[in-house]
């Protein structure tokens, strides 16, 4: 028998038919899901630095179990000192089992370490389903060790859905935990 996430069990077992009462589709399969997790740090300070892309691919590897990839600058800025093709940043796609291990890990541990939380926005959303969060600090994730850090960045959280509207979504993030202000 595989492994499955206790939070893709969950979403099996209970999230679907919850949904599919609230919204009354015809088919189980209209019912919208996670289709990814696309975790990104920008890293501007790297133009002067360039060990800071590797402290940034390393933490962000750490945080998601994932190897993340060197987002490259599309065009030049002369009034950021930007040539095209340097390293800026660093980012991660979530699918499957590790998606729903890095979401699990994200609302029941680092979530609650963030200082004077008290929830989410639900302002973020795209109009198309789609969900966008920013985090200010790296060590509220666990797996970053504070006196090992060199700068402490934020990064930006993308959750990818299959629901059409922003209500569908908002309902599917609430029921995969996500603690939205009230």
């Amino acid at each position: 028998m595989s492994y499955i996430p206790r939070l893709k069990q969950e979403y099996q077992d209970k999230v679907v038919k919850e949904l599919f009462q609230e919204f009354g589709y015809k088919s189980i399969m209209q019912v919208p899901r996670l289709q990814k997790i696309v975790v990104s740090k920008g890293v501007g300070a790297a133009t002067a630095d360039k060990k800071l892309i590797e402290y940034a691919v390393e933490e962000l590897t750490m945080i998601t179990g994932q190897k993340s990839v060197v987002t490259m600058s599309k065009k030049d800025v002369a009034s950021f000192k930007l040539r095209k093709g340097v390293p800026i940043g660093t980012m991660v796609t979530l699918r499957g089992n590790k998606m729903y291990e890095f979401l699990d890990r994200f609302v029941t541990v680092s979530l609650p370490r963030v200082r004077d939380f008290d929830g989410i926005s639900t302002t973020s959303f795209d109009g198309r389903g789609n969900y966008n969060m920013g985090v200010k600090e790296q060590i509220i994730f666990p797996e970053i060790n504070i006196d090992k850090v060199h700068k402490i960045n934020g990064m930006d959280i993308t959750f990818v859905t299959s629901a059409t509207t922003d209500k569908e979504a908002l309902s599917l993030l609430k029921s995969l935990g996500l603690p939205f202000k009230k």
